[in-house]
């Protein structure tokens, strides 16, 4: 089963994007962040003519989740359960073998917002949603823009990026918390040391120089992570014309 993650910035503008990965890696599941779309103006009909089933939650130019999927779900849940639900934040989407949850984690703003709290409290509630829905013996994978590179090595410069709302001490201790509950990095199990990326933001030669950072992830339990082949990241999206500032992130496993 190949598996896979991917901030859009905007699904209608990235569409294309998307559809030649899919048609080119053939994922099982794709999971996408920041679809920007009203769901009455979601682009379904586009991937579903290229075999794939559609399940999303958006709103007008910010946010919005969704989950591709070559085989149909047993059961679609969108946002947290207790309030507020941030629907266009969180897609549940259980399958006979596994059980995906694609989040948008809130990115924060600033250390000293509303917003970094809210982030912080984001989390705390997605950890209280996980214990409530699954035990760490379940088939569970969590993908998505999680808004934390959880080490040095996953930035590219960690000294001046050191207080960063998406590198600072509160957020990996809120990040880590919910990896407690029973998530492995998949990334990390297959390359513990290498410097890898997800997003490079649009500043001229961010890319080219690789000034990136590891926002995006793929966490299993542990019955996954034991099953668990290969990880990569698929650059060739971020060189494409007006691309994501993000790329794909891609796991399989032996399911």
């Amino acid at each position: 089963m190949l598996t896979a993650t991917f901030n859009a910035n905007s699904i209608r503008t990235r569409k294309e994007i998307i559809k030649d990965w899919l048609e080119e890696k053939s994922p099982d599941i794709l999971c996408i962040q920041e679809t920007k779309v009203q769901d009455k103006d979601f682009p379904s009909s586009f991937f579903e003519d290229i075999g794939y089933n559609v399940y999303f939650s958006g709103q007008k130019s910010y946010n919005g989740v969704a989950v591709l999927s070559r085989e149909e779900a047993l059961k679609v849940e969108y946002g947290l359960d207790t309030e507020p639900e941030d629907k266009s934040r969180l897609v549940y989407a259980q399958y006979p073998e596994i059980n995906i949850v694609n989040t948008y984690i809130p990115q924060g703003n600033s250390p000293d917002s509303d917003k970094f709290q809210y982030k912080l409290d984001w989390y705390k509630r997605l950890k209280a949603f996980f214990s409530r829905k699954f035990s760490p013996e379940d088939n569970v994978l969590w993908l998505g823009d999680m808004n934390v590179a959880p080490e040095n090595i996953d930035v590219h410069n960690p000294e001046g990026l050191l207080g960063h709302v998406c590198f600072r001490q509160e957020t990996w201790d809120a990040f880590k918390d919910v990896m407690n509950w029973g998530f492995t990095d998949i990334l990390r199990k297959h390359y513990p040391e290498d410097v890898i990326y997800t997003f490079w933001d649009y500043r001229a030669g961010s890319f080219p120089n690789n000034k990136g950072w590891r926002i995006d992830h793929i966490l299993a339990t542990a019955p996954l992570s034991e099953r668990s082949i290969k990880c990569f990241v698929d650059l060739e999206p971020r060189k494409k014309h007006k691309p994501s500032d993000h790329t794909f992130l891609a796991a399989e496993f032996d399911i």
